[in-house]
């Protein structure tokens, strides 16, 4: 999942991550793929494709896995990639909204997949339109807080670099910008000595519904079975998890 309530479930995937490495790797090398095709293979001259290659290391993807992809992508290869991006719509247990984001070379499969799961997990689908709207797209910059990285050293860096606000996820911080103004934060921070995590551009809510744990449960199994499709890239919510909450959920 990406977006809001990320460090909440990070911390609730750890549990499950040596099982979906394989599928999470697919879908950094998809990102990779996609941005090449569309940027072109030069890391300096394409953000969107330096951003992707750093999220797939940071997740220890092989690096000659990375490199067949930006090749794949930028038709160096000789091999075609052709993905299609997808939207889909709706609503979690208790009304919360999703947005699913797909990239695949299967429109049909994707659609069944997407189906399939949110019937199973107490989801709806929605029309189009009728929950995009609670949703903007800005930049993320994730980072992981220590010691070391505090919220006033970050605000510090991206303060003049078009940086809309910090937040403090619990775990670490989010760094909100225009998607425009993405890649001038991200490089305040790497010039500043601060390491990210991730940088990219996400749906973000407009407004958050703080949810209960039996909620939260509910909502985190619906997420798990989108995901186990190879077509669902990225899912944006709006609920958010209180600390009191999540206290409740690691005791699981």
């Amino acid at each position: 999942m990406s977006g809001h309530s990320k460090w909440a479930t990070t911390k609730h995937k750890k549990a499950v991550i040596d099982a979906r490495r394989a599928k999470s790797f697919a879908k950094l090398i998809k990102n990779i793929e996609v941005a090449a095709k569309i940027g072109g293979a030069d890391l300096a001259g394409n953000p969107t494709l330096f951003d992707a290659v750093q999220k797939a290391k940071k997740t220890s993807v092989p690096n000659d896995n990375i490199d067949r992809a930006i090749k794949r992508g930028a038709g160096i290869s000789g091999e075609a990639v052709d993905y299609q991006t997808i939207m889909y719509e709706g609503y979690g247990p208790n009304g919360v909204a999703l947005l699913i984001e797909c990239l695949t070379d299967n429109k049909n499969r994707a659609a069944a997949d997407v189906r399939t799961a949110m019937s199973r997990n107490g989801g709806t689908l929605a029309d189009p339109g009728s929950v995009a709207y609670n949703f903007q797209r800005k930049g993320v910059i994730s980072i992981t807080k220590t010691d070391a990285v505090t919220e006033d050293a970050i605000l510090e860096a991206v303060l003049d670099a078009g940086a809309e606000e910090v937040k403090d996820q619990g775990g670490g911080f989010e760094v909100i910008t225009e998607p425009s103004q993405l890649v001038e934060a991200r490089t305040a921070l790497q010039e500043a000595g601060i390491d990210y995590d991730s940088a990219e551009s996400e749906f973000v809510p407009n407004l958050e519904v703080d949810v209960d744990a039996e909620t939260a449960r509910k909502v985190f199994r619906l997420i798990d079975a989108l995901e186990d499709s190879d077509d669902v890239q990225n899912i944006y919510s709006n609920f958010a998890v209180s600390p009191e909450v999540q206290a409740e959920l690691d005791e699981d």
